[in-house]
């Protein structure tokens, strides 16, 4: 008895793997909106982060949407706009960090404490969301130096440190941008033991003479390298493109 019933539950996992493989495969098609959900975190607990949650509008990340509309355009999508951002409600609780110590095993399990913290902490929104953001924010008087995003393609979620700070604004919105990306299968396009954007593919412009410094970042890539051994983070999304490895992952390019 307990042996057919362990078959049961093992098909029942295996037919809700396959189902979510489909249903991410037929949302790369890009046949319609994907809808994006921000939550905002005040991940300090402090005053000054708060202050600034209260001023966020959805405007403030518009330019998202509209980045992700001009990068799609030459590349024939059916909607004129791929990606659609929601405002949600403030979230109280930090989602779990990432394990530091690369253990597979604890990779697995954050995983999956991740998308049982986002089932119980995604406040309503006008459109169900596609994918989720957890941004947050962090005051830069205390924090010099900000952990890594992460982000997740099964279950579409993401992490994501940012300064809490209007002088920080544009900035964030590349690392959201960044880590949006993730969640629809891109790929990091930079060493990680030093943060240089890898050539070919993590260079907006590969075929550039010469080829430093480069214009823009590869968004994926994170910075504009300006000679080999050094690479600047962009200011703003206008100082990025999307390269070709990138666009063939998110099935924006065959």
């Amino acid at each position: 008895m307990w042996r057919k019933l362990r078959i049961i539950i093992l098909l029942l996992i295996l037919a809700g793997v396959v189902q979510q493989a489909w249903l991410d495969k037929a949302d790369l098609n890009w046949r319609r909106n994907m809808y994006v959900v921000v939550y905002p975190v005040n991940a300090d607990g402090s005053s000054k982060v708060s202050a600034y949650l209260q001023t966020l509008t959805r405007d403030d990340f518009e330019p998202i949407a509209e980045y992700f509309a001009e990068e799609a355009e030459p590349h024939g999508l059916v909607m004129h706009r791929p990606i659609e951002l929601q405002l949600g409600a403030q979230v109280d609780d930090v989602p779990p960090e990432p394990p530091s110590d690369g253990n597979v095993l604890n990779t697995i399990l954050w995983s999956l404490q991740f998308r049982a913290f986002a089932w119980s902490n995604s406040p309503k929104v006008n459109v169900k969301p596609d994918i989720r953001l957890y941004l947050l924010y962090h005051d830069p008087a205390t924090h010099n130096h900000l952990s890594h995003s992460t982000a997740l393609n099964k279950g579409r979620i993401g992490r994501v440190n940012l300064y809490g700070d209007a002088a920080y604004a544009r900035q964030n919105l590349v690392i959201a941008a960044h880590e949006l990306l993730h969640t629809l299968n891109a790929t990091d396009k930079y060493d990680l033991s030093n943060n240089l954007p890898i050539y070919p593919e993590g260079f907006a412009e590969p075929d550039k003479t010469p080829l430093y410094p480069q214009n823009f970042a590869e968004l994926m890539g994170g910075r504009i390298p300006v000679s080999e051994s050094d690479a600047v983070i962009p200011k703003s999304l206008k100082h990025t493109l999307l390269g070709d490895k990138t666009l063939r992952e998110i099935g924006w390019l065959k």
